[in-house]
């Protein structure tokens, strides 16, 4: 079978295949595991909307969707997330945490998927991959800053929880979203192999997943919380954070507490815990 490339298009199916199904089941759908299935799916609007359906019917805990391409993937505040065609990985994953871990500590899993997100990135791609509160990836190109990729975590029915992954792989930069967007390819990666980074980004989750539910969902016990301000780099910067009803709020980001949320200490010595909101790292003075 011939295949047709357009010219204006310097990637070819070759420089970005498409993953390889049957080998992420076998590596990942084990018996005693936590992934139960696993579809890629050639292109949809969204992997959480999608999944989120299948959780309302009753589809099993591990349960993976990946997409080739996401037309319509959301971020916090409902912010879009396009990407040309097996460019990134765009998964997400359903979780049914049980009685075990209660309510309240659910909102620690989208920082959870940061930890694991980024541990298994430095391992399957040799790269550094920061975390920016509450749930952006960040990867330095060039010595500075940029988001590489996000998380949404949504609940689905009663006892369900969606998480969504997005993370640029090979985007170069005339491709990328926004000028202050990275990706794996511009912060050197050593592997760009996205069958490989989804195999050691789904293998971490469930290392810290397992850790999680096993302690109650308790983010300290289950070293969660120590990882999650080891590898923020939110923490020890001044920031602003956009509140909820047009406010703002500025201070320093001193430490992550045990619901997740970021404390600030502002100017005049108080602290104030911030649990939702976006956050802007200011640069300091000359920088």
């Amino acid at each position: 079978m011939t295949e047709h490339h357009d010219p204006a298009n310097r990637w070819s199916d070759l420089e970005r295949p498409p993953l390889n199904t049957r080998a992420l089941r076998r590596g990942l759908v084990v018996p005693g595991g936590l992934w139960t299935a696993l579809d890629v799916v050639t292109a949809t609007g969204s992997t959480n909307s999608d999944l989120a359906a299948r959780a309302r019917d009753g589809a099993a805990e591990g349960t993976v969707l990946v997409a080739e391409e996401q037309t319509a993937g959301r971020g916090r505040l409902d912010r879009r997330w396009t990407a040309p065609a097996r460019s990134g990985i765009f998964f997400s994953v359903l979780l049914r945490p049980g009685p075990e871990v209660p309510v309240e500590r659910l909102g620690w899993l989208p920082l959870l998927t940061g930890v694991a997100v980024a541990t298994g990135l430095a391992r399957a791609a040799g790269v550094d991959t920061a975390l920016k509160w509450p749930n952006d990836l960040l990867v330095t190109v060039g010595g500075e800053e940029r988001k590489a990729g996000g998380i949404l975590a949504e609940r689905a029915g009663t006892d369900a929880v969606v998480v969504g992954v997005g993370l640029n792989v090979s985007l170069r930069t005339d491709e990328l979203p926004v000028p202050t967007a990275g990706s794996l390819a511009l912060a050197d990666a050593v592997s760009l192999d996205r069958d490989t980074l989804l195999r050691g980004v789904l293998r971490s989750l469930e290392h810290w997943y397992g850790a999680w539910r096993a302690a109650g969902g308790d983010p300290a016990l289950s070293g969660v919380q120590e990882a999650y301000a080891a590898g923020c780099a939110t923490l020890g910067r001044t920031v602003r954070a956009e509140l909820p009803g047009d406010r703002a709020l500025t201070g320093e980001a001193v430490a992550v507490d045990g619901d997740g949320r970021l404390i600030l200490r502002t100017a005049d010595g108080t602290r104030q815990a911030v649990s939702a909101g976006d956050v802007v790292h200011v640069r300091p003075a000359g920088g």
